[in-house]
């Protein structure tokens, strides 16, 4: 891995969640600023200093974690219960950032992702001013996502509105970091040249997820899971993943006390999740709020197969990033959702699952008892070659430090063109 000093200036780092908090968005954000410092790099970080999806955990103003110093605002995030509770969080963060970011001494460039979505628009205008880079690391894609879901129409004036600000983000970036392959087609569609952009898909915290506990998992025992066979759905809870077609399923499976079926995480669409569980009574499904990282080895694992869902209209928009940590935890994959997608890519190159399309809860149910009655090993060697591939070529350690070199290289040669620029003649 490639390791230097940096001695151009500060790096700043913009997301309104980070850790502590459990979104993924913040724990990779995470990822990069701690691996940024460790290789010298001067990083600030600016983030809420409530929870994303829980308002009522505080975290520190001012905090130093692994050589990066984080700073954090106060009333940036008050839940997601409601559009008007989240707009006004997202806001409040916005300013603060801009304003923020226009008082960094030295600073280098700016990193953000979509934390809040429109957060690339305050930085880009803040760069601007300061004469410095950015990099964008693109989680989703709108107002793409929100036309797909049947919110907007592309003729709206909001989406017109939105599309106006994204393009403006995309020409004023040294780097996009696009997820996967479909996403980038979806990039150079809207004008941005190849080589401003970098593939990448989002890596796993396998240090936190491999299974280091003998006997029984806690988690199991905690839940009630001894002796059932467990899918599991972990991670944001959206109708970007509908999960209607496995609780259909589910209902089609009460009867059988040997399954359960587990939902893990948060997010807009766990409300109705959890309703559809309390009005089909299904005692054999289990809602459970997002785990502490500290958990994951516990939670992911207690799965026999995990799930992952994508939209049918959301490929290259949205990137399920589950799927990894399932990968990690050397188990089997239940897809739902289309193909060609990068997840269907994923299942037919290393054989690790089986996908479903939405709405075929038949499919669905007959992917369920084959993996149900499949033999002990046969299983085992399906989730020992999803561990394998991902140890290979998608693991944290690979796929961050290719990402933090990226971003150094962008920052760097970007700054040394703004300076070039506006040094005059």
């Amino acid at each position: 891995m490639k390791t230097r000093a940096g001695h151009r200036g500060t790096i700043l780092v913009v997301s309104q969640t980070f850790v502590p908090d459990p979104a993924s968005v913040g724990q990779h954000m995470a990822d990069v600023a701690f691996e940024l410092a460790r290789r010298g790099e001067a990083v600030r970080v600016y983030a809420s200093g409530r929870g994303y999806e829980n308002p009522a955990a505080v975290y520190p103003r001012r905090q130093k974690l692994h050589g990066a110093d984080i700073r954090r605002f106060p009333l940036a995030s008050f839940g997601k219960d409601s559009i008007p509770r989240r707009v006004l969080g997202t806001a409040a963060f916005m300013i603060q950032a801009f304003f923020a970011a226009l008082r960094v001494p030295n600073l280098a460039g700016i990193f953000f992702s979509t934390s809040p979505p429109l957060i690339g628009l305050p930085m880009c205008l803040a760069a601007a001013f300061r004469r410095v880079p950015v990099v964008y690391w693109a989680m989703d894609l709108n107002p793409d996502q929100l036309i797909a879901l049947g919110k907007l129409k592309p003729t709206d004036a909001l989406a017109r509105l939105l599309e106006a600000v994204n393009r403006l983000i995309l020409r004023h970036t040294a780097l996009i970091v696009a997820l996967d392959r479909f996403m980038a087609d979806r990039l150079t569609r809207r004008g941005v040249p190849r080589g401003k952009i970098l593939v990448m898909p989002p890596w796993p915290h396998e240090q936190h997820i491999r299974a280091d506990h003998a006997g029984e998992n806690p988690f199991r025992l905690r839940h009630g899971l001894s002796g059932k066979f467990v899918f599991m759905y972990s991670g944001n809870h959206s109708p970007s993943n509908p999960l209607t077609t496995i609780l259909d399923a589910a209902t089609r499976l009460k009867d059988r006390p040997e399954m359960m079926f587990v939902f893990v995480g948060g997010g807009a669409g766990k409300r109705e999740v959890e309703t559809y569980i309390r009005e089909h009574g299904l005692s054999n499904a289990l809602s459970l709020p997002y785990q502490p990282l500290a958990e994951l080895k516990y939670s992911l694992t207690a799965a026999d197969v995990h799930m992952v869902s994508l939209g049918q209209p959301m490929v290259g928009i949205i990137h399920p990033c589950k799927i990894y940590g399932a990968m990690s935890a050397g188990k089997p994959i239940l897809f739902l959702g289309p193909r060609p997608s990068h997840i269907s890519d994923l299942l037919d190159r290393y054989q690790i699952g089986f996908q479903v399309s939405h709405g075929d809860v038949g499919g669905a149910l007959a992917a369920i008892e084959r993996l149900r009655t499949m033999p002990g090993e046969q299983l085992r060697a399906m989730g020992q070659a999803a561990r394998q591939a991902l140890d290979e070529s998608l693991r944290q350690t690979l796929l961050c430090g290719r990402f933090c070199d990226a971003v150094q290289e962008a920052l760097a040669a970007g700054l040394g063109q703004n300076r070039q620029v506006h040094s005059g003649p």
